[in-house]
């Protein structure tokens, strides 16, 4: 038999990786060479060396006796007694092989957690919305029920084990002869072996089906807000807990507002004479118009705050603001007309270039030369 490639090796991480990794490098690689998934023919052997390995790096104990004495930790199988000073060191890891079995893989196991991206526009992220979401997951096979074994057939006792899904092994030693108990390689642990599989789910008991789930998504979601839904990711094992699902929201860009934490940002483009004179006008909001008062001799760059017109909080009551920053445009081609009244304006402002000035302001000039030329009407 060949020799078992190192657990760290299997999963492609270091010896120093957190749990953390270990956890987020089983993910990916099971969903890789998961055999729903995948139909090479080494798919299902690699995706039971991904699981093999992640239950002993994810366990903080068979880790450290995985790191102390590699794979004879868990078989017994130690060739030779190199590197082990204390004869009572080779009895624990000799004593504890006795006690890891198959109970701990036929122990209840929670189901593995699931993950949906959901795009919405930027109205629904700032006022909620409910989806219907088409998920696939794993779920009980019906053809069978989850035995595995094709109806009219039933899943038969391992002869090998007897229906234990463990094998003891007498093992000498210095100290004498230790009972050492693994998993039975025939059935895997399973205690059962399938003569006849399931024509639906090819004896692996479950089967990859899109479910249709029903989400409500809170008002005030913002770009990379996860939502949990308890329950609904794939189905625990032997008795064990569903995982969860976690929906993942991404927002469409709006064509002429943004968004910086729960305010909204417009920029409003008035001409020179709005900002010189100041002007009522309309500006948008996601909740409809509303009317702004610009101030005679608004300078550009000036923020106007609707406030209320922003984001609702996610955990309390209220909304943000809505932030409008005020844009001078200047006209870049101008009427016969046009140019004849800002050559008159220019000749009353005068072309004085003055840094600072503790008289009047450029905009309040503006505003004085302009209602002298047309009126303050």
């Amino acid at each position: 038999m060949p020799d078992k490639r190192d657990y760290y090796e299997v999963l492609g991480v270091s010896r120093s990786a957190t749990k953390e990794d270990i956890k987020k490098a089983y993910r990916r690689l099971a969903r890789e060479y998961h055999p729903d998934l995948n139909k090479s023919p080494d798919a299902e052997a690699r995706f039971k060396e991904i699981n093999e390995a992640y239950e002993v790096l994810s366990d903080d104990e068979k880790r450290a006796a995985y790191d102390r004495y590699g794979h004879a930790g868990f078989q017994g199988g130690f060739a030779d007694f190199g590197g082990f000073t204390d004869p009572f060191d080779l009895f624990e890891s000799f004593f504890s092989g006795f006690t890891r079995g198959t109970t701990s893989r036929r122990s209840p196991r929670r189901g593995a957690d699931l993950r949906y991206d959901l795009t919405i526009s930027f109205e629904e992220a700032v006022f909620g919305a409910e989806k219907d979401l088409e998920v696939p997951r794993l779920e009980t096979c019906k053809r069978c029920g989850g035995s595995g074994a094709e109806p009219g057939t039933s899943p038969i006792r391992c002869p090998e084990c007897g229906g234990t899904g463990e094998v003891r092994r007498v093992q000498q030693s210095i100290l004498g002869s230790f009972v050492s108990v693994v998993t039975c390689p025939r059935c895997g642990g399973e205690g059962e072996i399938v003569n006849t599989p399931c024509a639906e789910c090819r004896g692996r008991k479950q089967v990859r089906v899109a479910r249709k789930i029903h989400v409500k998504i809170p008002a005030g979601v913002d770009e990379g807000t996860q939502i949990r839904l308890a329950g609904e990711g794939e189905p625990g094992q032997y008795g064990g807990p569903p995982g969860n699902l976690y929906v993942v929201i991404s927002v469409k860009p709006h064509p002429i507002f943004k968004r910086h934490e729960n305010d909204i940002l417009l920029d409003l483009y008035i001409n020179v004479a709005q900002a010189a004179l100041g002007d009522t006008v309309r500006v948008p909001t996601l909740d409809g118009d509303e009317t702004l008062t610009i101030a005679p001799g608004t300078q550009n760059g000036k923020v106007y705050r609707l406030r209320g017109k922003g984001v609702p909080y996610l955990r309390r009551n209220g909304r943000g603001d809505q932030l409008v920053t005020i844009h001078v445009a200047i006209p870049r081609e101008l009427t016969a007309e046009q140019r004849a009244l800002f050559e008159k304006l220019a000749q009353s402002l005068g072309r004085e270039q003055v840094a600072q000035s503790n008289g009047k302001g450029f905009f309040e000039k503006v505003r004085d030369a302009f209602e002298d030329a047309f009126g303050s009407g």
